[in-house]
């Protein structure tokens, strides 16, 4: 049966009341900005985990990412990753200074705190992965992808291929990993930087493939999102990021 648009965003509600009492989710990624972070107050060593302001609108990605599904993965899931990670940061009185040091340091973590920390920075870092109009990458970055794929247009298959084929929950990932340039994927939250994952190197771009990333516009159609999802694809911070 074809689930409708009100029992998706009940199932979706109802999954985030879950994972805000600690059900594991998982984590991934972490670049050279550091957006997740504030400052530890005065007297105070551990990391907090903060989410960033949208840079854009509910609808601005539009048709690529529907403005529903936008509002519900910005309010709802991300902001209980952020309230999830600093709640165990306090419970396990976590004294890591850097989100480097969280994530190099992830296999020491208890899951509620790696699970949500991996959500908290991954949604920061692919908020800003996009923005209205895509564009093409240029320059530097263009000259890399071309020597590290063959072309853009083996690049863009080899990214659809990881993103496609990442079972069940995740992300896909393009990193620096010292003067290459790989794509590879990550389960659940984890992400490149934690010292747990299979798949390591500093973030570029990522693609959530959560269900509820996609799931009220494009269904079980998770080909046809990540096509799309390159028209939205912010290759000024790519680049940014890459140099």
């Amino acid at each position: 049966m074809k689930t409708t648009r009100r029992e998706f965003v009940q199932r979706a509600l109802k999954a985030t009341t879950l994972t805000a009492i600690g059900t594991p989710l998982a984590l991934d990624a972490l670049a050279g900005s550091s957006p997740a972070t504030t400052a530890p107050t005065a007297g105070a060593a551990a990391i907090q985990f903060s989410q960033i302001a949208l840079p854009y609108a509910y609808n601005a990605l539009e048709p690529s990412i529907d403005a529903q599904t936008m509002e519900i993965h910005y309010t709802k899931h991300h902001a209980a990753y952020i309230k999830n990670v600093n709640e165990a940061i306090a419970a396990e009185k976590i004294t890591y200074a850097s989100e480097k040091d969280f994530f190099a340091n992830a296999s020491k973590l208890s899951d509620k705190a790696r699970n949500n920390g991996g959500g908290a920075w991954n949604h920061n870092f692919f908020w800003q992965c996009m923005k209205p109009g895509a564009g093409a990458p240029t320059g530097k970055l263009a000259d890399a992808l071309n020597s590290s794929f063959g072309s853009i247009d083996k690049f863009k298959e080899q990214f659809n291929d990881a993103a496609a084929k990442r079972f069940g929950s995740g992300w896909a990932w393009l990193v620096k990993d010292g003067n290459k340039l790989k794509i590879g994927s990550t389960p659940n939250q984890d992400n490149p930087l934690m010292d747990s994952s299979d798949f390591k190197g500093t973030p570029l771009l990522g693609l959530d493939v959560w269900e509820h990333a996609y799931y009220l516009k494009y269904q079980n159609k998770r080909p046809e999102y990540i096509t799309n999802w390159w028209k939205v694809v912010n290759w000024d911070e790519v680049a940014k990021r890459f140099a």
